[in-house]
């Protein structure tokens, strides 16, 4: 199995520490021919989703990714990740992919100096979560399986090929979230 992750901007070498504790091959997605190596899945790290959408336009990604992910190519995406994917953003005329049904707000949990972390459940399991500056889901489809929610707001969530978190399991040592990752990606590899 082997597990591409977008290394444009913010914490993508995190991503790989820990899908490599989990003994999970990956690579860097930096440019166009690096799309053309052979993955199982993708991540969409967190960092600031403004430049990391314009970067994906200037080095011609933006298209190809989308074209993987709605061909069913498993997705991660952690905070701006989330961004990256949703739908609708909150105070945004700006929709980047787009693929995943849910209406997100940005910065929801207010700024840098905001930032917190607690212990709380995700799909049943108590782990650790990160949250700097982070968005929550404030609307969703029917077919969006809530896998975590905090404070009454939707902070993780799966449809079909597509799992995102507003907070960041990459910046913990807790490989919890990331092993739900790739048993979705296992599944789809199996079927």
């Amino acid at each position: 199995m082997k597990i591409g992750v977008l290394a444009l901007q913010g914490a993508f070498i995190e991503h790989q520490h820990l899908l490599e504790m989990l003994g999970v091959e990956t690579f860097q997605i930096r440019n166009l021919n690096d799309l053309q190596k052979p993955m199982n899945g993708m991540i969409l790290p967190g960092g600031e989703s403004t430049a990391m959408g314009k970067l994906l336009k200037d080095l011609n990604l933006f298209y190809p990714i989308k074209s993987l992910i709605e061909s069913g190519l498993p997705v991660f995406g952690t905070c701006a990740g989330l961004i990256l994917l949703s739908k609708a953003i909150d105070d945004s005329s700006v929709s980047h992919f787009g693929l995943l049904d849910v209406h997100t707000k940005r910065n929801a949990y207010g700024r840098q100096l905001s930032s917190f972390k607690i212990h709380h459940d995700f799909d049943g399991k108590t782990i650790p979560m990160t949250f700097i500056r982070a968005p929550y889901i404030d609307a969703y489809g029917e077919t969006f399986r809530v896998l975590s929610t905090y404070q009454g707001k939707v902070v993780a969530g799966r449809t079909n090929n597509m799992l995102v978190t507003a907070f960041h399991p990459e910046l913990t040592l807790d490989t919890t979230v990331h092993a739900y990752f790739i048993e979705m990606v296992q599944q789809r590899t199996l079927s």
